[in-house]
């Protein structure tokens, strides 16, 4: 199905932290009622925070009491053909998790998320909400249209005067927690100064629905708005070249998301998840550059599955440009480099924290490392030739910023 990334107005009302509210944000893009309006409003009914999880009898209520008619599943993955039109609220089930779920929004058989649980065979429709009504098509698209992403498409920028006043409400807010947590710690302070801050931090706390992770962050991580997307290859397998290819480029081009591979029928699949942006460049990235190399091995050694052509699709992956090059060049020292990047590779290693968190509290995905048995057939004059031709491909990843240099 076609997917549309949206976080029904989640950043726009000033929300930080990690995800997990997948019931609050699929509620508010299908009827258009404000994010943190049914964020208080089902943290109220479940007494707890929304962003762990909401009892599908608590959603059921709110639901019903709208006017929205409930229908059962008969077990079917998430396609066009298994839906009506018009606004749909999914509640899709997991098979591998008893207690594990999924809520999303499908607008005319288009759906609006943060990833597409479409691609993910885990999940079958379990029951479905729909609202005849004509001005619910009409706000749920009104509400889409200032926060979605089309994800063959551009970001959308726009946010409403009253998106922003309350984001700037709640960065007041979070400043203020900040500058209490600070007092509180201070060892100068006296103990009624920091009883007196930690019973304040407490108050707007829960006045507001935060917790401490919203207020101790690094460098503002957990405001990066994450997702995660497929994309396909040819065959049942993944080639050694084709891993070697997308490590190179979250390692190298896009160190800010990850990957990981999985089979999805009988068809191979290459996850990249993390911020938004990178992972829909790199996604472009990748497919070009598996075309370019699968199409050079094939022109020159008849095909880049197995034997030579393999080998010289590996040894060209190899010979692409990377940053430790930069050490060899005239001028530049190891120890140049590394007081270059240190607070990069800080900042990278706390990004990739959060989407891992973010990939396992939303998607409900646990990464492992694996290890897989060597080929046959390994040609290592082919490979000696890839690696040629890829040390003269002339990388330029999409979206990136350029750097400002001196002329000579």
């Amino acid at each position: 199905m076609d997917w549309v990334w949206n976080d029904g107005g989640r950043c726009g009302s000033g929300y930080v932290g990690l995800t997990g509210d997948c019931v609050v944000r699929a509620i508010a893009i299908a009827t258009g009622i404000s994010y943190r309006d049914v964020y208080r409003e089902i943290g109220q009914a479940t007494e707890k925070s929304p962003r762990h999880g909401v009892p599908t009898r608590v959603a059921e209520a709110f639901l019903a009491a709208r006017g929205w008619r409930a229908f059962h599943g008969i077990g079917d993955s998430l396609f066009a053909d298994a839906l009506p039109s018009g606004v749909v609220i999914v509640h899709l089930v997991s098979t591998t998790r008893q207690r594990g779920g999924h809520f999303c929004t499908v607008i005319d058989h288009v759906i609006h998320d943060t990833w597409n649980p479409s691609e993910d065979e885990r999940y079958y429709i379990g029951s479905y909400w729909i609202n005849d009504a004509p001005e619910v098509l009409a706000r749920a698209k009104d509400a889409a249209r200032g926060s979605e992403y089309v994800a063959t498409g551009t970001t959308s920028t726009s946010q409403s005067d009253e998106q922003l006043l309350t984001q700037k409400e709640f960065e007041r807010i979070l400043h203020r927690l900040r500058s209490l947590d600070n007092t509180a710690k201070n060892h100068a302070s006296t103990e009624g100064e920091k009883r007196n801050a930690l019973r304040m931090m407490q108050n707007l706390m829960l006045r507001h629905n935060l917790s401490r992770g919203d207020i101790v962050g690094d460098d503002d991580v957990d405001r990066v708005a994450f997702t995660r997307v497929a994309c396909p290859v040819n065959g049942m397998r993944a080639y050694s070249w084709e891993k070697d290819l997308a490590a190179y480029l979250t390692a190298e081009i896009f160190p800010l998301i990850g990957w990981y591979f999985g089979r999805k029928w009988k068809q191979t699949l290459f996850w990249f998840y993390g911020p938004r942006e990178d992972v829909e460049n790199c996604l472009m990235l990748f497919r070009e550059l598996l075309v370019t190399i699968a199409a050079s091995a094939h022109l020159q050694y008849g095909g880049y599955s197995r034997g030579s052509g393999a080998s010289y699709a590996e040894g060209y992956v190899r010979g692409l440009p990377r940053e430790r090059d930069r050490v060899s060049e005239p001028g530049t020292t190891a120890e140049a480099v590394v007081s270059e990047t240190a607070l990069i590779h800080a900042r990278t290693l706390a990004m990739k924290r959060a989407a891992r968190n973010w990939l396992d509290l939303e998607c409900e995905i646990e990464l492992t490392m694996g290890s897989g048995a060597g080929r046959d057939g390994y040609d290592p004059q082919a490979a000696a030739h890839g690696r040629q031709d890829g040390a003269k491909h002339d990388l330029t990843a999409p979206g990136r910023p350029k750097r400002l240099t001196h002329r000579t």
